[in-house]
């Protein structure tokens, strides 16, 4: 006959193996399949806000490669321990120039209603890349990004091409947000933006 103990030791058994079971499917979604991500910052505003947090789906990219427009999440290529989210601008083979803050792909203007500018001046390319920048043109197996708040996004026109193999994913629904850099937060809980949660990001 099972005593009590027994009978507690194969419950907390059931238990564990649960808990295990739950652990290597968080690990194999997280790995293969979606990731969550929060923005930290300002860069892809006004598409992206701060204090959003948001899915990424890993699958896509496996199938086929990255299309113009889209917004992905990478490794730094600067510092490979961490996350950047913009928008793709160049593809391979793609010549990108920027003249006076308006951006050229293969000599062709890009139609872009998704991006913020919020500083008037114009900066000359002997001083910075912001503004005017190339032409250069995209290596294969790259990808040339920009933000969507273009006046303060650091993105391919500092730092370079971000390669084919360290995106992580496509960002594709902002699943909450709130008016907070800390999640945890009370002001995170009382200022939830509830007209953004379910959104769809393109």
């Amino acid at each position: 006959m099972e005593t009590e103990q027994e009978g507690f030791l194969e419950k907390v058994r059931e238990w564990v193996k649960d808990i295990v079971v739950a652990l290597i499917l968080a690990l194999i979604i997280r790995t293969f399949i979606v990731q969550a991500f929060r923005i930290p910052s300002g860069s892809m505003i006004p598409t992206l806000l701060v204090g959003d947090h948001l899915l990424v789906e890993k699958i896509t990219y496996r199938f086929r490669e990255p299309k113009r427009f889209e917004i992905i999440v990478f490794k730094f290529p600067l510092d490979k321990s961490k996350d950047y989210i913009k928008r793709v601008i160049g593809l391979p083979g793609d010549e990108i120039k920027i003249v006076n803050k308006e951006v050229y792909v293969n000599g062709k203007k890009l139609d872009e209603p998704y991006v913020q500018h919020t500083d008037p001046n114009v900066i000359p390319a002997q001083f910075s890349p912001r503004d005017n920048y190339g032409p250069v043109t995209v290596p294969k197996g790259h990808l040339f990004v920009m933000g969507d708040n273009r006046d303060n996004s650091y993105d391919s026109r500092f730092w370079g091409f971000v390669p084919e193999k360290d995106i992580v994913g496509k960002a594709f629904i902002i699943y909450f947000s709130c008016d907070s850099k800390s999640f945890f937060s009370l002001r995170c809980f009382t200022h939830i933006r509830w007209r953004r949660i379910g959104k769809l990001i393109h």
